[in-house]
């Protein structure tokens, strides 16, 4: 029998240079060519207008002391200047954190001071997020930041030490020449350390996936070549940025490619989504399952004329099969793809082809990218038969370097024949189509954002009311799985669902907040002590009466 084991061939290279390098010969190229339209911020840059706004950062930073291998944080929705960013820092060899619009007080304060930020660019504010003030907040606890340049027109509320404006950096690059900067660039190795995405930990606190220039330019690239793209190609983007998909799914496929990104809002909205393919007559849609839904269910959807779209890609979350026929059919994308993979990745490592059978482009995650090796193994580490469950490893130029400053968790995560493992439970088909099962980590994924448990476990033991608290996975019709927290709290203590998660706002982002909360007298135990998660699941499903949206989700 054929074990489950496959590699990705390809007769395309790997590309051997850093990402800057790569940028520069691009926006050569393409120099005419419309690279980026931020519609909401009613911006457009060609490749050379980018690159002229890229190195010009690039300068600044540089004049203002950013070295080789400093840590550059950056936390905002979509905007021109997250792109501009993006592709700044990697010519002065500076190791961009992405931080979460969504993370509140104590997750940005831990983000930041574990990386070792010293300059970090902030949106001001955004819907409810004072950025400003948060900062201003934490700033005591962030030794190594030394500067703040804020994002935005707005004036500045709040006097934070060492802040200045986005557009201030701009100001400082005639003091640094253009040959320092290709002096900069020339000294960067595409296996230096590029960027540090912060994915929630079971011990209860994030973790910094390390990765290259070699990493996430390569995925980038060999996603866009699995999209067929072209610089004929306009790609409407609604995915954040600071997550792989909006960063690398997004911006570095299209950018490899000569092609243009379309940034229709700061953050996810079905309409402008739509106005947005509409008026650019985009070729290319990306999104959760969520937001494909979203934009299908739009009132005035049957008004857009979506003749323009040709493919796309779905990613972040389990998609219905039902969701991918109506999105192929209605929304005119017959090539849109699914991709498949997590940030100590890259982040993809399968995707569907647009050759592929109608069943395999609805029912799989495709096979494995070019260049890449996948095995599935059982819990011994022995790689098990075609068909046969068990945990997906992945290996190639892709894994990451490791979690920034732990050495013990990169250890359990790759092994030393430098396979990541997934922590998913998946099958391969006969064909090297690639099944995910489920997870063996109490990984709730919640409308595409990923979310441990543990984590909030962690937070939530710090409420003076809470003795134990357990949380897990409900089914939900909207966003997949949402998150209830079983509470047993102290002796003579009382609090309310409502104010487990008043304890919760404004310092865990928004989307960790269970939604249900349930006070119990113990968790269901096996004999040797462990909570046995399965059985509250089972509980809680049926007692909140979620029986039909399991069955939906699972279907």
């Amino acid at each position: 029998m054929a074990q489950s084991y496959a590699s990705g061939p390809s007769a395309i290279p790997l590309l051997g240079e850093t990402l800057g390098a790569a940028f520069d010969r691009i926006a050569t190229e393409y120099a005419a060519h419309e690279a980026v339209v931020s519609a909401h911020q009613n911006v457009r840059y060609t490749y050379a207008q980018l690159r002229e706004r890229t190195d010009a950062f690039a300068r600044g930073l540089m004049a203002l002391g950013v070295a080789h291998g400093d840590r550059v944080g950056i936390w905002s929705t979509n905007t021109i200047e997250w792109v501009v960013a993006q592709f700044a820092t990697p010519k002065i060899g500076a190791i961009l954190v992405n931080i979460n619009p969504a993370y509140r007080s104590s997750e940005a304060a831990y983000a930041l001071r574990q990386s070792g930020v010293s300059v970090l660019l902030v949106q001001i504010r955004h819907k409810t997020s004072d950025y400003v003030a948060i900062v201003a907040e934490i700033r005591a606890q962030l030794p190594d930041l030394r500067m703040v340049a804020f994002i935005g027109d707005d004036a500045i509320d709040t006097m934070i030490e060492g802040a200045m404006r986005f557009d201030d950096v701009y100001d400082a690059a005639p003091n640094v020449s253009p040959d320092a900067l290709a002096l900069r660039l020339a000294r960067t190795q595409f296996d230096d350390a590029i960027n540090i995405q912060y994915t929630s930990g079971t011990t209860g606190y994030p973790k910094g996936a390390t990765l290259t220039h070699h990493n996430i330019l390569n995925n980038g690239f060999f996603i866009g070549e699995g999209c067929r793209y072209t610089p004929e190609d306009r790609v409407c983007v609604p995915v954040p940025f600071y997550h792989c998909f909006g960063m690398v799914l997004g911006n570095l496929a299209i950018v490899t490619h000569g092609a243009t990104l379309v940034i229709p809002n700061y953050a996810f909205d079905a309409k402008m989504t739509m106005d947005a393919v509409v008026a650019e007559r985009c070729t290319s849609l990306y999104g959760v399952p969520t937001m494909f839904i979203a934009d299908l269910d739009l009132p005035t959807f049957a008004r857009y004329d979506c003749s323009t779209l040709r493919t796309g890609i779905m990613a972040g979350s389990p998609c219905p099969v039902e969701i991918m026929k109506r999105v192929q059919r209605e929304m005119h994308m017959p090539e849109v793809t699914i991709c498949y993979g997590m940030t100590e990745t890259s982040p993809v490592s399968t995707q569907t082809s647009v050759d592929d059978p109608l069943e395999k482009r609805t029912g799989t995650v495709g096979r494995v990218h070019p260049h890449l090796e996948v095995k599935i193994v059982d819990d011994k580490g022995r790689i098990v038969e075609r068909n046969v469950p068990g945990e997906l490893c992945t290996r190639g130029y892709s894994v990451m370097l490791g979690y920034w400053g732990d050495a013990e968790n990169t250890a359990l995560a790759i092994d030393p024949a430098r396979y990541m493992h997934t922590g998913d439970i998946a099958t391969m088909d006969d064909d090297g189509y690639l099944n995910i099962a489920g997870r063996i980590k109490d990984l709730v994924i919640r409308g595409g954002e990923n979310v441990y448990p543990r984590e909030i476990e962690e937070y939530l033991y710090s409420h003076p009311a809470i003795k134990d608290v357990s949380v897990i996975g409900v089914p939900d019709v909207k966003y997949g799985e949402e998150l209830c927290a079983w509470v047993i709290l102290r002796d003579g203590a009382v609090a309310s669902d409502e104010d487990v998660r008043a304890f919760c706002r404004g310092k865990i982002a928004h989307y960790k907040i269970p939604r249900y909360v349930r006070f119990v007298d113990a968790f269901p135990m096996t004999v040797t002590g462990k909570v046995q998660k399965f059985k509250m699941r089972e509980t809680s499903t049926a007692e909140l009466g979620l029986s039909s949206a399991a069955a939906i989700v699972t279907a």
